[in-house]
């Protein structure tokens, strides 16, 4: 697919800001402890990424690899554990996690086995409570077997997120996922035999053939399993992924399709019982939350393990370096696994005082609740409309945004064109690196 037009509905996915595109190579490699030196630590994020998978799905443009040859997962994990030994060491003594998450790639393609180091390395070296803090964790179906889900609830798993993408057989095939709904419901069965007090399942719309029914039809199905949460994300062609390298290219009508499919599944979702918390996720009205506890998104700092990883200081958002293709991606985790020494950032970038606003601004208002003006005029002592007057300007003349009491909100026409809004609120600086990126 070709870059989206300005006025596409669907620029980009905005789950964080700025994205690992804008990031650069660090000239000085400052070293961790001098960049948490001063950071609030009372509520840290911890995420621990794993960068395997089973297969690599046809949309798929995320840091991992297929399969792992004899002996890879062993030096990946020693590799973590020496990483998470360097990172608490630059943390003060007291720092205290208030969420947990392992992600990828599949962190289930791990053996049972390996998920109890996983854990043991959250909790012995980090210093995380996985028992006493909201840990979510992402599964494949063919990866969610009990053994592996016995060991992710008896150590606390909070939430489990399953990746289905389609009960439709021809579906799945159509979005280059090799799966077969009898193996999806198997999973299920499953995870919820685990117990878990939380399952998220993960749904795309806008593939290629779906219709409205049958986009209905793959939310029933998901809906029998009665998930306390469901992600309903809308399909992306990306470069270097399977669906990008065809030739074929979505037609000029795709927006349109899929702006339809969202509001089809919206609305069936608000019918059902759920309650939109940002474009994406659907949460059932009194259903049990994994919530982020003490967390918040917009002023707390992350820190991340592994090579697809990013951390979070206030002042700094750094990470290991990003690809897709196969091969790149094979040589960053050979390259991680031969690291002995991880006290230092290696590619990055500054979060000045108008970026820390547009983070901020982002975060808050791209989920249902939007932005607490009162609460960003403490932290920034100015208000949004002052520091983004043509933005919001704009946003508001679009029908896109709405006063409601103290906050800021999105109306659902906004948060349908969240895709849109994100990337409206790049900084210049941003948008000029991110077009500079070039993809490997």
């Amino acid at each position: 697919m070709t870059a989206a037009t300005a006025d596409s509905p669907y620029r980009s996915y905005v789950y964080a800001y700025p994205h690992k595109t804008a990031y650069r190579p660090l000239p000085d490699r400052p070293a961790l402890d001098g960049l948490w030196a001063g950071e609030r630590q009372h509520a840290l994020s911890l995420y621990l990424h794993i960068p395997f998978c089973e297969v690599r799905c046809g949309f798929c443009n995320l840091f991992t690899r297929i399969g792992a040859p004899d002996g890879l997962t062993t030096a990946y994990l020693d590799a973590l554990e020496r990483q998470a030994v360097a990172v608490r060491a630059a943390l003060d003594e007291d720092a205290r996690f208030a969420l947990a998450a392992f992600g990828g790639g599949t962190p289930t393609f791990l053996t049972a086995g390996e998920l109890e180091r996983l854990c043991d390395i959250a909790e012995r070296r980090m210093g995380a409570d996985l028992r006493a803090v909201p840990l979510s964790v992402e599964a494949s179906p063919e990866t969610a077997t009990a053994d592996r889900l016995a060991v992710l609830a008896e150590r606390g798993t909070t939430r489990l997120s399953l990746g289905v993408q389609s009960f439709l057989d021809e579906e799945a095939r159509s979005a280059v996922r090799p799966q077969k709904r009898a193996a999806v419901e198997a999973a299920l069965g499953r995870i919820r035999t685990a117990g878990f007090p939380v399952l998220n399942i993960d749904l795309i719309y806008g593939i290629d053939g779906q219709t409205e029914a049958s986009w209905l039809r793959s939310l029933d199905a998901a809906l029998a399993w009665r998930p306390e949460e469901l992600y309903l994300y809308p399909l992306y062609v990306r470069p270097l992924t399977g669906l990008g390298r065809r030739a074929d290219q979505p037609s000029p009508e795709w927006d349109a399709q899929r702006l339809a499919l969202y509001r089809a599944g919206r609305d069936h979702l608000l019918a059902e019982g759920y309650q939109q918390v940002s474009m994406r996720m659907f949460r059932r009205i009194g259903a049990e939350s994994a919530s982020a506890g003490e967390y918040a998104c917009q002023t707390d700092g992350m820190v991340g393990l592994g090579c697809g990883a990013r951390s979070y200081t206030s002042r700094l958002h750094y990470s290991f370096d990003y690809a897709v293709d196969a091969r790149e991606v094979r040589g960053i985790i050979d390259d991680y696994v031969a690291t002995e020494e991880f006290s230092r950032a290696e590619l990055g970038w500054e979060m000045d005082a108008g970026e820390q606003r547009r983070r901020h601004l982002i975060q808050s208002l791209l989920q249902a609740d939007g932005v607490e003006v009162d609460g960003y005029r403490r932290r920034f002592g100015t208000t949004p409309a002052e520091d983004f007057p043509v933005e919001l300007a704009e946003f508001a003349a679009r029908g896109w945004l709405a006063e409601q009491g103290p906050h800021l909100v999105l109306t659902p026409e906004g948060l349908a064109h969240s895709d849109a809004i994100g990337p409206r609120l790049f900084s210049p600086r941003v948008a000029e690196r991110m077009a500079g990126y070039l993809p490997k």
